[in-house]
């Protein structure tokens, strides 16, 4: 029992982290991929430029007809079930988990095309592959979240409820 609690904190403030990553860096930083730079502040602009450098992300810096699309989806996919989550994480509503799975999901085939092309092609750093497969990390815990249940009330409760389903796994 403390060991599937002690999970679901972790996992909980693992997504959490997550969730608010991506509301944060979609309509930042991510979208200077997409939208012209004019209608970011300059110091978004300057930081944007300095992690192109920084990590030698040329995914940024070159921007390639794929990743355009990519800074799409998550502008308008992710970014939205980032948002979702985290209104139902304050607001405890019972569709959490859903909105988690969503994004995991939707997250994990933006980054299988980002982390094959980094792999495939040669040109990302360590660094940069590092940090990629950090933000998959992530996106794991916050699939496992969607996978497990919202809270184990009500496992429990069910349990109670069903005495007669009880029985029979333990028969």
């Amino acid at each position: 029992m403390r060991a599937l609690n002690l999970i679901m904190k972790l996992t909980n403030a693992i997504s959490l982290v997550f969730i608010l990553i991506i509301a944060l860096e979609a309509p930042t930083i991510g979208a200077q991929v997409i939208l012209p730079v004019y209608l970011f502040p300059k110091f978004l602009t300057d930081f944007t430029k300095w992690y192109a450098g920084e990590f030698g992300n040329y995914l940024i810096a070159d921007k390639p007809f794929f990743i355009l699309g990519i800074a799409w989806v998550h502008l308008l996919v992710n970014w939205p079930l980032s948002i979702l989550s985290l209104y139902a994480l304050v607001a405890k509503k019972h569709w959490f988990s859903t909105t988690c799975l969503a994004l995991g999901f939707s997250f994990l085939s933006v980054m299988a095309a980002i982390l094959g092309e980094l792999l495939g092609s040669g040109r990302a750093s360590r660094q940069l592959i590092i940090f990629y497969f950090a933000f998959l990390g992530f996106d794991f815990f916050t699939i496992l979240k969607g996978l497990l249940p919202i809270s184990l009330k009500i496992t429990y409760s069910f349990e109670k409820e069903h005495p007669a389903l009880n029985q029979k796994k333990m028969s």
